[in-house]
């Protein structure tokens, strides 16, 4: 049994033994089939071997903020969470083309040696990374629906699987629409809102509040509070992804100006750049090789306008927004606190 005070290190490694015990047992199930699925199976496990368990939190205090005890039958369906996290992580580098996660390769670029000595090596990589990210979000639904909580219970949460997925899937294909675009906040933020703040904060503490039992207008509370808050992490997220040290972030940090990616950051400079600004951006944006010397010109114009300071507001006020709503809800103490907690972890960090 969990303490009534929020211990984030505690938490995780009882997430972390979750995952890595379903996804060993698993990858060991598939490499069985035949011996050449074994680097396949490798990358499900590498896939979970990383990770702050952020969404499976929020599902834990979804589910306790409504007032249940803790339970290790709901931390293995929160776990699940962690599953559609991982799925969505694989196709998101596949997508952009990202070298590093965690400060290792890729699954993509990890999946090139089982198939070096194949025709069209680096398409058939691809290939096999997609369908590991496949075969993750498979595997969320089985911990989930084995998690070992009532079926009642997981009938109560299963619709929200839908939602999560399709607006999931319509926050990723926005983002490709919106690529290479004339920037715009709204748009950006759009993406956001669908491709990251949905599933990160908002939707597990639904599933968690749904496993729960949870009445309407806590539901419509942790709305009021996770869309915000996922909002200001993808928002933090895109300000370290270009500023950060990759050393902390485990990212490359050219590949959203290499990629050209419809993020705030991007909008906000665009909003102020004159005509000569605008220039120089369309001539470094999107450049597959960009150098170093471009990357810092490229930061220095968003320094001198002042874009990634009214992003860092944007992020402030996010936060004030999240916390409001938390302090209207009337939760338990232990889930107040742990919920304030989660919003301040999630938002200011290092990577």
């Amino acid at each position: 049994m969990a303490s009534e005070r929020w211990e984030p290190a505690a938490f995780k490694g009882r997430v972390d033994q979750v995952l890595h015990r379903f996804v060993a047992e698993e990858a060991d199930r598939f490499a069985e089939i035949d011996p050449a699925l074994s680097p396949v199976a490798g990358q499900l496990e590498a896939a979970v071997a990383d990770g702050k368990r952020l969404r499976a939190a929020f599902c834990y205090w979804g589910w306790r903020a409504a007032g249940q005890p803790d339970s290790d039958a709901l931390v293995r369906a929160a776990a699940s969470m962690e599953l559609v996290h991982a799925a969505a992580v694989v196709h998101d580098d596949l997508i952009d083309d990202s070298p590093l996660r965690h400060g290792r390769p890729t699954a993509h670029i990890a999946l090139r040696g089982a198939v070096r000595r194949r025709p069209r090596a680096v398409a058939a990589a691809r290939s096999l990374a997609l369908l590991v990210g496949d075969l993750l979000m498979g595997m969320a639904g089985q911990l989930f629906v084995t998690s070992g909580l009532p079926g009642a219970y997981l009938a109560r949460a299963r619709p929200l699987w839908a939602v999560l997925a399709r607006e999931l899937i319509a926050g990723e294909c926005l983002e490709i629409l919106r690529t290479g675009a004339e920037p715009d906040t709204a748009a950006s933020l759009k993406v956001i809102r669908y491709k990251t703040a949905k599933y990160t904060v908002e939707q597990p503490l639904l599933i968690g509040g749904a496993l729960a039992g949870a009445g309407g207008r806590l539901r419509d509370g942790y709305s009021a509070y996770g869309l915000p808050l996922g909002e200001a992490f993808q928002l933090r997220d895109d300000v370290l992804g270009l500023f950060g040290d990759p050393e902390h972030t485990g990212k490359a940090n050219a590949d959203d100006v290499r990629g050209h990616r419809p993020t705030a950051l991007l909008a906000e400079t665009w909003r102020s750049a004159g005509a000569e600004d605008r220039d120089r951006l369309r001539a470094l944006m999107g450049q597959r090789g960009l150098d170093e010397a471009g990357l810092r010109a490229v930061r220095e114009t968003m320094r001198r306008l002042k874009a990634p300071d009214r992003v860092e507001g944007m992020i402030a006020a996010r936060v004030e927004e999240a916390l409001d709503a938390l302090h209207e809800l009337r939760v338990p103490a232990p889930a107040e606190a742990a919920l304030t907690a989660l919003a301040h972890s999630a938002t200011v960090r290092l990577s």
